[in-house]
């Protein structure tokens, strides 16, 4: 009897069930299908009622069931309490805050990557200091246990109707949005330069991404010389100290390579100075006349000709004049940008194209019910991972407020850090607040190059990214400054 029910059901079964059980045999964590693709769209219920014509001939229904009702996660619309748009440094380390919180799948976190790379390792990796692979996790691995990850990225946000679309076409609702998206590498914007970047063993380099900074190190060792460049753009950048950080690092390793004196090197920035505080820069330009290193102010790199190994500038003060300089080696920062999809949304953010929040709550002028965190926000800070660590706690503490109705009472101060590593021995701690003002931790003088920093920069730091920052634990170093405050040791 079983087999002639399964033979007069043979022709509706595989019209109908089949195509459910195929596709719920391959969902996975992030939707395959389209749901605006509706061909599919009744198969749930027409599954369930052979399924039950089957289980009356022997079929184990709950298996059928099972296999339905993973396929109806193709349509599913999501809710959750607190959205999160971006697993980077802010959006890990909230989601760990507000999910020990929330409670279990109160929070999701909408992510596509599968590794989670701690980026200000790249400078390290550009001088052979440190491997790729010491520089990430899995996904999996950093995203709090209690918070639900969507493998999937935003495309569009509805802030009037509380909604997120994704790429597969699923829409989530919340009643809170955090907006860490962190930032776009725009390579595309400058002609040439993909092109060069991907000729083999090429003279063209960029620690600024995982697909390139491996580069950086052959191109180091494979210069003899000639003219090595290195770039910063005309665009808000993520860790700003970083370009000339690979410079002083490029330098030292072709004076320990004893091939200095046949390698001119030279920096061409965007920015009329070298370095945005004051405080720092006058101890940078010291470093830059010993060391015989060119600093061009102004000048932005607008084209590659990897054909001609020409790199083409201009000069942002006339820019009618261009500056073609031929090179043996040419590190390029990308310009970089907020991501399309958040740009796209006018009512989020502001004429720069970042989320238009209040400097100091990180609350959105507009939708209470939205907050930022890290490089997409506008707050006018240095764009770091140690500014997103300081935002953290001010960022947890008035999204909980705003939940529960409540004012908002804490205040981020614009904390940014950047630990200018000037060679493989060295580094000057720049430490500052929104005046651009040093905001220093330590008892010391932190505008003089140190091996102490040095160490912490290259293996304490990265401890505490992965053990504390990430879990939710720290909140930037104002506890420790206000503990050392009362050391002074003739500071100056």
């Amino acid at each position: 009897m079983f087999c002639n029910v399964i033979i007069k059901l043979q022709k509706s079964f595989a019209l109908t069930f089949s195509p459910a059980l195929k596709i719920s045999q391959t969902v996975t964590r992030r939707p395959l299908l389209n749901p605006t693709m509706t061909s599919y769209s009744c198969l749930p219920k027409m599954a369930l009622r052979q399924s039950k014509l089957l289980a009356g001939s022997g079929f184990n229904q709950s298996i059928l069931q099972r296999n339905i009702s993973s396929s109806q996660t193709l349509f599913d619309k999501h809710e959750c309490k607190v959205l999160v748009v971006g697993g980077g440094a802010g959006g890990c380390a909230m989601a760990a805050k507000l999910s020990s919180r929330l409670g279990r799948n109160k929070v999701i976190v909408l992510d596509p990557a599968d590794k989670h790379y701690y980026q200000p390792m790249f400078t390290l990796i550009g001088g052979g200091m440190k491997r790729l692979e010491h520089s990430y996790k899995t996904m999996e691995e950093v995203l709090p246990k209690k918070a639900k990850w969507l493998r999937d990225s935003a495309v569009e946000f509805n802030p009037d109707s509380n909604t997120v679309k994704t790429s597969s076409g699923d829409s989530i609702k919340y009643d809170m949005l955090l907006i860490a998206t962190g930032l776009q590498l725009n390579y595309n914007k400058i002609p040439g330069l993909e092109a060069a970047l991907a000729i083999p063993n090429g003279k063209v380099c960029s620690i600024y991404s995982p697909k390139y900074v491996d580069r950086v190190y052959d191109c180091l060792r494979n210069i003899e010389g000639g003219n090595a460049i290195f770039t910063f753009p005309s665009s808000p950048v993520k860790c700003p100290g970083a370009p000339q950080k690979i410079l002083y690092i490029a330098e030292h390793y072709f004076r320990k390579m004893s091939k200095r004196n046949q390698i001119n090197v030279t920096y061409n920035t965007a920015l009329p100075v070298l370095f945005g505080v004051k405080h720092y820069a006058d101890a940078l330009w010291p470093i830059v006349k010993k060391r015989n290193i060119t600093v061009n102010t102004r000048r932005n790199l607008i084209e590659v000709k990897p054909e001609q190994d020409i790199a083409i500038f201009e000069n942002l003060d006339k820019p009618s004049e261009h500056f073609e300089e031929k090179y043996s080696m040419l590190h390029a920062v990308p310009p970089m940008s907020a991501p399309d999809a958040l740009t796209r949304c006018k009512q989020l953010v502001n004429e720069a194209g970042f989320v238009d929040v209040d400097k100091s709550t990180m609350q959105h002028t507009k939708y209470k019910n939205i907050f930022a965190i890290g490089d997409s926000a506008g707050s006018p800070n240095s764009k770091t991972a140690a500014s997103a660590a300081a935002q953290s706690p001010v960022v947890y503490r008035n999204m909980i407020a705003a939940l529960n109705g409540k004012p908002l009472s804490d205040v981020y101060d614009g904390y940014a850090s950047c630990p200018l590593v000037t060679g493989y021995n060295s580094v000057i701690l720049a430490e500052f607040d929104y005046d651009l003002k040093p905001l220093e931790t330590f008892p010391i003088a932190q505008n003089k190059e140190r091996y102490s920093m040095f160490i912490m920069k290259k293996d304490f730091m990265p401890l505490l990214y992965w053990k504390l920052m990430l879990t939710g634990y720290w909140n930037g170093p104002a506890l420790m400054r206000n503990m050392l405050s009362v050391f002074k040791f003739n500071k100056q």
